[in-house]
């Protein structure tokens, strides 16, 4: 048994995590451990607070203590915010408060797209387009290059939850453009986990979701490897990389 630990904020999504432990249909657990989200806002100030290392820390007992053997920061703009090197920073601090392996979503967008092996993408983003851009220059600075997207403008995470596959669909259509040779929706905020072979089949490219990614990069961390195609093209490829 692999126990895989995360850090999710408040209330949106979270429900993908149990939904994803079922798909992956192996020995892995999905330990979850909620955090204070504070403020509910696509702002980059109450982002830049959502990760503060005082509000991770209080989820990171809980985490040791259910045997979890690496953790995640399950948010994707609660890292990229801080930049390429204050991420960086964001979780080698958790690292240390949890005394095990660490990252976070943004980070395994990066990893993940190196995986699958492309360089040219698309962001399918619900949030405003300042935050979209910071997206856009974190991912540049781990050597993905954008080259469509869309910014929905959503003001909160809870806007964003409600949303089901249509809505989801139609903002990956939205975002996607012949030179992508793949589709990025870094929300953790989005229930994606049911849809992704959807998308794929829909844009006949592979999608890449926060959740499904985040979970990916915590088995990244402990060097396990679950063939899962109900989660996409991320879950069929053979080893994973380790960078």
């Amino acid at each position: 048994m692999t126990a895989l630990g995360f850090l999710y904020p408040g209330h949106c999504a979270e429900d993908d995590y149990p939904r994803i432990e079922q798909l992956l249909g192996s020995d892995i657990r999905l330990d979850l451990v909620r955090t204070d989200a504070g403020e509910d806002a696509h702002r980059v100030d109450t982002l830049r607070e959502l990760g503060s290392p005082e509000r991770l820390a209080q989820g990171v007992e809980e985490l040791r203590l259910s045997g979890a053997e690496a953790v995640v920061w399950a948010c994707t703009s609660g890292s990229f915010v801080h930049g390429w090197e204050g991420a960086h920073e964001q979780v080698r601090a958790l690292a240390r408060a949890a005394g095990m392996p660490a990252s976070a979503t943004s980070f395994g967008f990066v990893h993940a797209v190196r995986e699958i092996e492309v360089r040219r993408v698309a962001v399918a983003a619900t949030y405003p387009a300042d935050v979209t851009g910071l997206f856009v220059d974190f991912l540049r600075a781990g050597g993905v290059e954008t080259v469509g997207g869309h910014s929905v403008g959503a003001v909160t995470a809870a806007e964003a939850a409600r949303w089901g596959e249509p809505e989801i669909l139609a903002l990956a259509r939205e975002a996607d453009v012949p030179d992508a040779e793949a589709v990025l929706l870094p929300d953790t905020a989005l229930r994606t986990a049911s849809h992704i072979p959807a998308l794929e089949k829909d844009l006949g490219k592979p999608v890449l979701t926060a959740n499904q990614v985040t979970v990916w990069e915590a088995l990244r961390l402990t060097d396990r490897r679950v063939n899962a195609p109900s989660l996409g093209a991320l879950f069929t490829r053979e080893p994973i990389v380790q960078v």
